[in-house]
């Protein structure tokens, strides 16, 4: 099975904004995205272009976190291995959007050491682990910026912050599943991404210029 034309040519993406770019489509619905999961498993090509479509954006957001401006040639890579092994996947939605990132994380990871370059986000150092928080109006306020804004916020994080953010806001995973992508404890993700997205809410609020893409500390 092959990536489908007609969903590389056309991912999906949210109502156009009138500073050029895009709000996010509400997450594909776990239920519906493992049960589709399950029919490409099964060779259903159309099924397949559905999950290309409902996971494509989310993980190029993703992996463009990770490695900027070669994010399109990573997260190809990581299709191609997605397809290969799709087999072998068991699981409902958010196992698969996990099991998704954590093929991108490692094609990423891969690209950066071919390149000779460090990552812009790390795997996550162990923090103390508190009460999960309930959500940050900073996940809202990221729903309204385009692409390139909130990931140069994230960007700017310190690199467990951001680590977690991206895999818990943008690619929408659990707690759980996001501390199995990053081999961390589910507490230590809940509490870089609430860190994160508490400094995030004080800078919007504050609203300063949005930090270049390859700021310091990314």
């Amino acid at each position: 099975m092959t990536v489908p034309a007609a969903a590389a040519l056309h991912p999906v993406a949210g109502p156009a904004r009138a500073d050029g770019g895009t709000r996010r489509r509400t997450r594909p619905d776990d239920g519906w995205l493992g049960r589709t999961v399950a029919r490409a498993r099964g060779g259903d090509e159309a099924a397949f272009c559905d999950v290309y479509r409902a996971v494509q954006p989310m993980l190029l957001r993703y992996v463009r976190g990770i490695v900027g401006d070669d994010a399109d040639d990573v997260a190809s890579e990581a299709w191609h291995d997605i397809v290969r092994d799709l087999d072998t996947f068991r699981g409902d939605g958010d196992a698969f959007r996990g099991w998704a990132a954590t093929i991108a994380r490692h094609r990423a990871l891969d690209h950066l050491r071919r390149a000779g370059k460090r990552p812009r986000t790390t795997a996550l150092d162990a923090v103390p682990a508190e009460p999960a928080p309930a959500p940050d109006s900073a996940g809202v306020a990221l729903e309204n910026l385009s692409t390139a804004d909130a990931l140069a916020l994230v960007a700017a994080l310190p690199p467990d912050q951001a680590g977690a953010v991206l895999l818990r806001v943008v690619i929408g995973l659990s707690g759980p599943a996001a501390a199995a992508v990053l081999g961390k404890r589910p507490g230590a993700v809940r509490t870089a991404a609430h860190r994160g997205l508490r400094r995030l809410a004080e800078q919007l609020a504050q609203g300063p210029a949005v930090p270049p893409p390859d700021a310091p500390g990314a």
